[in-house]
């Protein structure tokens, strides 16, 4: 499904390049629950941009199911992520002065779904992870894991094949944040490709393969012990 070849980035300060991935090599297996583990610096973050065609390597290739994504110009990256790709981050972002249900419809509003279609898409997501009654509340009304829940309802909702979680359990406690990691592994179970991004080895472990990374280069890359 996501294939990179010898992807190399840098970031621009000044007038110096400095260079964050080295030659990254990396194939994601449709339907794989794949986590990527890093420390603070590591270039997992950066890892996870472009895999998510938010940012544009500096060199290497990136395939998307055969697609060369660093052969296409903004728009169809565009097109290609808010079509094939669902993003969870770490902070939730939600828009405080929605619902929990207008939160989950607002991106269906960019892909130009009609309103009834929106409605009922985003309840039975809201349903299937858990919040059926929390639907009319607002951000400040729900608990840091409801949110999350939310926050994956929306990634969900125009039907992508990938979804990318950035550190999805670095804002809750244990309890809440493994409540998340099971949720996620239930959405991988119903055929979702989900790659993680994470520090924490203890979450990483929730993935049926574990790739580690240090310093823009990958060092490892297995299939956690049970």
């Amino acid at each position: 499904m996501l294939q990179l070849r010898a992807i190399t980035k840098s970031h621009q300060l000044g007038e110096v390049a400095v260079p964050i991935l080295h030659g990254i090599e990396l194939t994601i297996l449709r339907g794989e629950f794949t986590a990527i583990v890093g420390s603070s610096g590591s270039g997992k973050s950066t890892l996870m941009t472009i895999l998510g065609c938010l940012e544009q390597p500096t060199s290497g290739r990136y395939y998307y199911d055969a697609c060369d994504v660093t052969a296409l110009d903004d728009d169809a990256r565009t097109r290609l992520r808010n079509r094939q790709i669902g993003f969870v981050f770490q902070q939730f972002n939600l828009l405080s002065r929605l619902t929990a249900l207008e939160n989950v419809m607002l991106p269906m509003v960019y892909a130009g779904i009609p309103r009834p279609q929106r409605r009922e898409r985003a309840e039975a997501l809201l349903l299937r992870v858990g919040l059926a009654d929390r639907m009319a509340n607002r951000p400040s009304q729900l608990s840091g894991g409801q949110q999350q829940r939310v926050a994956i309802a929306r990634a969900l909702v125009n039907g992508p094949e990938l979804l990318l979680a950035d550190e999805p359990t670095g804002a809750l406690d244990t309890h809440t944040g493994q409540e998340v990691l099971e949720l996620l592994a239930a959405l991988h179970d119903q055929g979702l490709t989900v790659v993680l991004v994470t520090h924490d080895l203890s979450v990483a472990r929730a993935s049926h393969r574990l790739v580690r990374i240090q310093d823009g280069r990958i060092t490892e890359d297995r299939r956690p012990q049970p």
